[in-house]
C-alpha cells in the first residue's frame, strides 16, 4: 500500500540512506528521469546525479542525519535540484524544470534518523506565470521595451547611485517630430509600425547596462549609466541620424521618412530629485524641436547644440 501511495503523488520522492544509497523511487521519479526503480535502487545518488556530491548538499544532509533539520531548497536560489529537462512549451523558456525540494528526516521508533525522503515538486508553470507577470508590468505591450513605470523605478536607482558614489550618468528625452501628422496621413496601424521602429534601432545600439523605455506616447527615454553629457550627445547624434536614414514603406509604393528630436541631461549635484532631471532632459528637447526639429539638444549653457 505505502508503494500505491507515493506512486500516486505527482511529486518526485526519492528515499535514500545514510551511506546515500536510493531505497525508494516513485513513479513520478520513473518518468522525469527515465530511470526505473529496479535500475537504481541500492545505488549511490552521487553516481547518476554527481552534481549533488557538493559541499552544500553534502552539508544539508547531514544536517538531517545528525541534527533532524529540515532542509528547504527554493526555486529562486536553486532553480532545481534534478536536472529533469522542462515539459512541453515550458522548454522554450526553461532548459529544466524548476523544482521546489525538501530533505525530510525518518526517525526510527528509538528516535535515530537513518533516512531522509528527499521531495521534489514541479513549479515552472508558477514560475513561469510570475515571470510573465513580472515582463507584462515592466513592459511596453506595443514596443516590447520597457515601459514608464520600470523607467521610473529604474531612474530612482541611478539617482541613489550618483548620490552614494557620484556615479554620473545621463537621461536621453526623445520625441518622433510630426508624429500627428504621420497619424493622420497614414493612420494609427502605421505609427504604430514607426513607434516600433524606434524602439528597435534604438535597443540595437545601446549598451547592456543602459535602460531604455517608452516615456509615453511618441516619446521615449534612455538612460545612459556611468556616460557624461559629452557622451550622451555622441549617442545622441548617433541614433538620430540612424532613425533619419530608415525608410518605412507605406502601402508597398511611398517610402516615408521620420526624424527624431532629442533632449539630454546629465546629473548634477544640483539635481536633487529623478523628476527635475526628467524636466531638464524635456527642457532641451523643446530646445531641439524649437530650433527646426531633427537635431540634439543638452541642458547645459557649455554644450547647448
Amino acid at each position: 500500500m505505502f508503494n500505491q501511495v507515493i506512486d500516486a503523488l505527482n511529486v518526485g520522492i526519492v528515499i535514500i540512506d545514510s551511506k546515500y544509497s536510493i531505497v525508494e523511487w516513485n513513479r513520478w521519479m520513473e518518468i522525469q528521469s527515465n530511470i526505473k526503480k529496479k535500475a537504481i535502487l541500492g545505488s549511490i545518488i552521487f553516481n547518476h546525479y554527481p552534481h549533488l556530491s557538493s559541499p552544500s548538499f553534502l552539508r544539508s544532509c547531514k544536517s538531517v542525519l545528525n541534527f533532524g533539520n529540515y532542509v528547504f531548497y527554493s526555486q529562486k536560489l536553486h532553480n532545481y535540484l534534478f536536472p529533469f529537462p522542462a515539459m512541453g512549451f515550458h522548454n522554450n523558456f526553461f532548459d529544466f524544470m524548476q523544482q521546489s525540494c525538501t530533505l525530510t528526516p525518518i526517525r526510527e521508533d528509538n528516535g535515530e534518523i537513518n533516512h531522509i525522503v528527499i521531495t521534489i515538486q514541479d513549479v515552472t508553470e508558477s514560475v513561469y506565470l510570475e515571470r510573465s507577470l513580472k515582463i507584462m508590468t515592466q513592459q511596453d505591450s506595443l514596443t516590447g521595451i520597457h515601459n514608464r513605470r520600470y523607467l521610473d523605478k529604474r531612474l530612482e536607482e541611478e539617482m541613489t547611485h550618483y548620490k552614494r558614489k557620484n556615479r554620473v550618468f545621463s537621461i536621453l528625452m526623445i520625441d518622433i517630430d510630426n508624429f500627428k501628422h504621420v497619424n493622420d496621413t497614414y493612420g494609427h496601424q502605421f505609427g504604430d509600425i514607426i513607434l516600433k521602429e524606434i524602439a528597435s534601432v534604438s535597443s540595437s545600439i545601446i549598451r547592456g547596462s543602459d535602460i531604455l523605455a517608452r516615456y509615453g506616447g511618441e516619446e521615449f527615454c534612455i538612460i545612459l549609466p556611468d556616460t557624461d553629457k559629452k557622451g550622451a550627445y555622441s549617442f545622441a547624434e548617433r541614433l538620430r541620424v540612424l532613425v533619419e536614414e530608415q525608410k518605412q514603406l507605406y502601402e508597398k509604393k511611398e517610402n516615408v521618412t521620420v526624424t527624431i528630436s532629442i533632449g539630454i541631461a546629465e546629473t548634477t549635484k544640483s539635481i536633487e530629485s529623478p523628476g527635475e532631471l526628467l524636466s531638464q532632459a524635456d527642457t532641451a528637447l523643446y530646445t531641439s524641436k524649437a530650433n527646426g526639429k531633427n537635431r540634439v539638444s543638452v541642458y547645459d549653457t557649455d554644450y547647448q547644440k
